[in-house]
């Protein structure tokens, strides 16, 4: 089969090709440029060219599932398809900025109530990254009695907190 042949053969073709495309791909317009590539890659004189028109549908139907697979990968890769966790956290409201900053006051003076002991042990481990050990160490008690500071610390503040809340 000849370029001039094969040429007649897609100028016969092309419609069906461009129909047979369409519902794979979504779009008239990417099955065209599917069909177009097809006939730019259809060999002209060998023996697959001799197949005649079933070896262009496979043509057009393997570079339709090839096009199908670089747009998936593409949008992955797109910024609005990032996971939720790389996503960028919505801008607050100027109400939201006023309920925290309450919150936070709020919580400061829980904090501030709290008996010395447990409110240090509370901030060197909530604030400072301190390990019990750590807070253990910098106070003078045992890791068991820090360890009950923060804990009893952070229950009274979830109980204040749930009763103001509620």
């Amino acid at each position: 089969m000849g370029r001039n042949d094969w040429s007649g053969l897609y100028a016969t073709h092309r419609s069906a090709l461009v129909a047979y495309a369409t519902p794979i791909l979504g779009s008239r317009e990417a099955a065209e440029d599917v069909v177009h590539d097809a006939f730019l890659k259809f060999p002209p004189a060998t023996e697959e060219a001799e197949r005649g028109i079933g070896y262009l549908y496979r043509i057009v139907r393997n570079l339709a599932f090839d096009s199908l697979k670089r747009r998936r990968l593409e949008s992955r890769t797109q910024a609005g398809e990032l996971p939720d966790w790389a996503q960028p956290a919505p801008e607050a409201s100027p109400e939201r900025h006023v309920i925290d900053r309450d919150e936070i006051r709020r919580v400061a003076r829980l904090i501030d109530q709290l008996p010395p002991e447990q409110r240090k042990a509370l901030e060197m481990y909530r604030f400072s990254g301190c390990t019990l050990e750590e807070i253990a160490a910098r106070l003078g008690i045992s890791v068991a009695t820090a360890h009950r500071h923060v804990r009893a610390a952070l229950a009274r503040l979830a109980q204040e907190l749930d009763r103001a809340g509620a």
